[in-house]
């Protein structure tokens, strides 16, 4: 759970507005979207990377205190993902099995009817 940005008391994540204290947490009328806000008196510009390549098209910059467009120039753009770790050929085969279940077992049943016909 975060903590408010103003009373510091735990926040449920999906919640618009602080219960305690009524600080917005989520943009007016976007419940889906955060609202960043800086720590201390300085502006969130300066560090966000939209800022720096200039595609920021947010009113408030480059003083903007809250913000919606928010990202941070250390953080990647893309998180990083783990790496699939293959099992291997058996693994890869055991996979193609399972999806394509149907196929195999009608290529049985063709087989075992063209055995029982010779």
């Amino acid at each position: 759970m975060p903590d408010c940005p103003r009373c510091h008391k735990p926040v449920d994540a999906r919640a618009i507005a602080c219960p305690q204290c009524k600080t917005p947490l989520k943009a007016f009328g976007h419940p889906g979207i955060p609202l960043y806000r800086s720590p201390s008196a300085e502006f969130l510009c300066t560090t966000c990377i939209y800022h720096e390549d200039d595609t920021c098209n947010y009113p408030q910059r480059p003083f903007a205190q809250e913000c919606t467009l928010y990202h941070n120039q250390a953080e990647p753009l893309v998180p990083q993902t783990s790496r699939y770790i293959s099992g291997g050929l058996p693994q890869s085969i055991k996979n193609w099995c399972q999806r394509n279940f149907i196929w195999l077992a009608l290529i049985g049943l063709i087989i075992i009817s063209i055995a029982m016909s010779v």
